[in-house]
């Protein structure tokens, strides 16, 4: 009797497991990857086709890693920021005064790599036609030269609305700033160290083309794009959805071209600030 009840009380378990196997389900994904693009189109704040302004001069920088604070989809031209399906917004703390992005928190990842992912059921139903992705950090290789000789350094770049930071690497030395930094706050490593500077305020380029319709905050870094034809959630998925969010770096790092030669001198006095980190576009895509 000892055996058989035994017996009986295995196959009840086996059941019992493979009935929990059989019922579990995953849900599907709304999986979201960041890449740079350096061929994309080169866009202004109104969205249009933008040419460096005389007196300056711009390079495509190398990107290492990426960040973003703030994601939305907007079902039309005329839905205004934040009435939207708001799909992802990274921490924010006021540990330096206004209310700022918190970089310790922000999840920063190279360009291709997944960013977030976010279940299909949490998403509101619809069919979406914009995106809206608010830039905050980017770090990236661009070449400068100094008595003439080229050389390859790295930028830490601050393009977010506000920024507390505590502490970040540009690339190989750590940098403690336990404060809040606007946009266009930036570090860069050489040889030598790292020097710190601030972009003009307003200067960050970010590309609206529903500036318009749907304008975003002066100092964000909200930019927007269409999908070719609209993204529709049902609710009812049975598989992931892949959505690539390629963003223009071309001739996205900017700087004053004080002596015209299209180089980015970088020698005392030499009056080459940088003028403008912005993303030069936007363009989504789903599969």
């Amino acid at each position: 009797m000892r055996n058989l009840f035994l017996s009986l009380l295995a196959t009840l378990i086996l059941f019992s497991c493979s009935d929990d196997d059989e019922t579990t389900t995953v849900s599907p994904k709304l999986i979201v990857k960041l890449v740079v693009d350096s061929d994309q189109v080169r866009l202004g704040n109104n969205g249009s086709p933008a040419e460096i302004p005389a007196g300056n001069a711009a390079q495509n920088p190398i990107f290492n890693s990426i960040s973003a604070h703030y994601l939305e989809f907007a079902q039309n031209s005329n839905t205004l920021l934040g009435n939207g399906a708001v799909l992802y917004q990274a921490a924010e703390t006021t540990a330096g005064g206004e209310n700022a992005i918190d970089f310790e928190k922000s999840n920063v990842v190279a360009p291709g790599d997944i960013f977030i992912e976010i279940p299909l059921k949490n998403i509101t139903p619809g069919s979406y036609e914009w995106v809206r992705l608010s830039l905050s950090y980017q770090n990236y290789d661009v070449e400068f030269y100094f008595n003439d000789i080229p050389f390859t350094g790295t930028v830490a770049s601050f393009v977010g609305f506000n920024n507390y930071i505590t502490q970040y690497t540009v690339k190989n030395e750590q940098v403690t700033v336990n404060e809040n930094k606007p946009q266009g706050y930036w570090g860069f490593e050489t040889v030598t160290g790292v020097l710190t500077g601030q972009a003009p305020e307003g200067a960050t380029t970010v590309p609206n083309p529903l500036f318009a319709t749907s304008p975003i905050p002066q100092g964000s870094c909200v930019v927007t794009g269409n999908f070719d034809s609209n993204l529709v959630i049902t609710g009812q998925e049975t598989n992931d959805i892949m959505v690539t969010l390629s963003l223009s770096i071309n001739k996205s790092f900017e700087w004053i071209d004080a002596n015209g030669n299209g180089k980015w001198d970088v020698e005392p006095n030499a009056g080459e600030n940088i003028v403008d980190m912005g993303l030069r576009g936007l363009v989504p895509s789903y599969q």
